[in-house]
């Protein structure tokens, strides 16, 4: 074998041992955090960075809102703070939606990694914390100041000594501050975790720098990025996608421009930013965007800076998907999970046949709450105080050749929380979840259905739902190739009152909430459905 192959081996082999590093320091952070979101649910990701803050490696746990939007996040923080000043044992942290993450409830958690006292990498992770303080995890707030507190760009960190002022301050901001402790605690080991790794890796091989490694692995991720899009037809197609709102209802505008090797997504024309917090940071919005786009043209292509360089977006600042500050941004995930599913609309176009149908969208966040502070203080006398965060998912869009996935949170991969740990945290039962018979948009390939949840309270008081992610209850996932769309969401009391809006709504005593999550849409015409398939979903109870 030559000297030349045996080399390309080698750095393959480095290359794969790199992803066992993130997924190693993913998989720390998700079995030692406090937050059920996070611990059950995997909101999170890890990444590794070279010394020019640039993301090589992700790991495979993780969802696409923060692993693409920490793929420029690390770089901000050398505005502030610049690589030459920072010395082994520093950590740095921000929750900054315009610069993180998309919403205040994400820290971002930086640390730079020395061999014998050489700067070679850094490391980053994020995960969705429990509470932040202001209006809580709503879309109430009319500003980004009410929804929680912002950390500029700190060292949570020195020299290995926890920057304690700081910790106190974050904690003292937060109505679950032992939770919000750990985590950040966990973010901090999880990136030490990889850092140990890493260096562990570097020895092994012998290495004093990642950075030739680091070029190979954007280089070939670009390149394969491209031919990917080479092989597309070149052109402009456009979309609109109408979306429940808040106040009002909005309109998605979307233009995709495929040429010389680059893909241009151009939101001209979106709706003007709500009053309320669902608005996605420009950050959100590539990120969603461009996953849309890869999980079709290109899935095979490793994700990392290297291959998402190939895609440029334009945005009108002001808008919907391009919120100024201070802007609220809290539920930006009702916009930005969206937006898969709006360039889908363009790239079906391109591609016939070839593109899924839309999906339920974003998830409902079931941000449940104790009625104190709601209602007069004798009724809630003896009741028991707690917030907790449950998650609703609804169907995913029917595939070219397959159904649609049920209750799969299509595009943000995060799971369910179980009712168990739920129901162990607080007064509140579910009632009843499973999945709901029809949801899914009828075609050759059916639409994945949504769920039915019922949660009532334990203790004979009212409860609290934010119903302020809760989306596709006015426009249904629509179906592809003659697919039919599917089902609308609902949300109301146990007793038949529809709940009417994305706000804060009481759960009288006695009452229970009943939610019913969208279906994704179906794909090609009904009538061409296998009658084996039809046959299955009936006995199934699915249709």
């Amino acid at each position: 074998m030559s000297k030349a192959a045996l080399e390309a081996i080698r750095t393959q082999v480095m290359w794969n041992r790199l992803i066992a590093v993130v997924e190693e320091q993913a998989q720390s952070l998700l079995r030692t955090a406090f937050g059920t979101i996070t611990r059950e649910a995997g909101d999170l990701s890890a990444g590794v960075y070279d010394v020019n803050g640039h993301m090589i490696a992700q790991a495979m746990t993780g969802t696409p809102g923060h692993v693409n939007t920490m793929a420029t996040a690390v770089a901000h923080f050398f505005e502030k703070y610049p690589p030459s000043t920072m010395k082994p044992g520093d950590v740095y942290v921000t929750n900054d939606p315009w610069l993180g993450t998309g919403h205040l409830f994400d820290y971002v958690m930086m640390t730079p990694v020395f061999l014998k006292g050489k700067l070679v990498a850094f490391f980053a992770s994020t995960c969705h914390v429990i509470d932040v303080g202001g209006v809580g995890m709503t879309a109430k707030g009319n500003s980004s100041f009410e929804e929680g507190t912002l950390v500029p760009h700190l060292p949570i960190r020195k020299q290995g000594v926890i920057n304690d002022e700081l910790l106190d301050v974050i904690l003292a901001n937060s109505r679950s501050p032992v939770e919000v402790k750990g985590d950040i605690l966990s973010l901090i080991s999880a990136n030490d975790t990889g850092a140990r790794r890493l260096i562990s890796m570097m020895e092994e091989f012998g290495l004093t720098s990642i950075d030739k490694l680091a070029k190979h692995i954007l280089t070939q991720s670009e390149r394969g990025a491209r031919e990917a899009i080479r092989a597309l037809p070149e052109g402009e197609w456009t979309y609109e996608m109408p979306l429940d709102g808040y106040e009002r209802p909005l309109t998605l505008r979307c233009k995709l421009i495929i040429r010389d090797g680059k893909i241009t997504i151009d939101y001209t024309g979106s709706s003007p930013a709500s009053l309320y917090g669902i608005n996605s940071p420009r950050t959100y919005t590539l990120a969603y965007s461009v996953f849309g786009l890869k999980a079709v043209i290109a899935p095979h292509v490793p994700n990392n800076i290297g291959s998402l360089s190939v895609f440029d977006m334009v945005t009108e600042p002001g808008t919907v998907i391009d919120p100024i500050r201070p802007s609220p941004v809290t539920a930006r995930h009702v916009i930005g999970q969206m937006l898969a599913d709006c360039v889908f609309g363009c790239l079906a176009q391109a591609l016939p046949g070839k593109v899924p149908a839309e999906s339920a969208g974003p998830l409902w966040m079931l941000s449940l709450y104790s009625a104190h502070g709601r209602v007069a203080a004798e009724v809630t006398r003896d009741a028991t105080p707690f917030s907790v965060i449950s998650i609703g998912l609804g169907g995913m869009g029917a595939r070219p050749g397959k159904d649609g996935i049920s209750t799969m949170a299509f595009p943000s991969g995060v799971g369910a929380i179980p009712v168990e740990i739920t129901e162990g945290q607080c007064p509140l039962w579910f009632r009843e979840k499973q999945y709901l018979p029809g949801s899914g948009g009828a075609g050759e390939y059916r639409g994945g259905l949504g769920q039915r949840i019922t949660i009532a309270n334990r203790e004979p008081v009212p409860f609290v739902i934010s119903a302020g992610t809760f989306d596709r209850i006015n426009s249904p996932a629509q179906g592809r190739d003659g697919g039919r769309p599917g089902r609308n969401g609902v949300a109301k009391l146990a007793s038949g009152a529809r709940l009417p809006d994305k706000g804060l709504h009481i759960v009288p005593a006695g009452d229970a909430l009943t939610v019913e999550l969208p279906g994704g849409g179906g794909f090609g015409n009904p009538a061409n459905r296998d009658p084996a398939r039809v046959a299955e979903d009936e006995r199934a109870g699915l249709v």
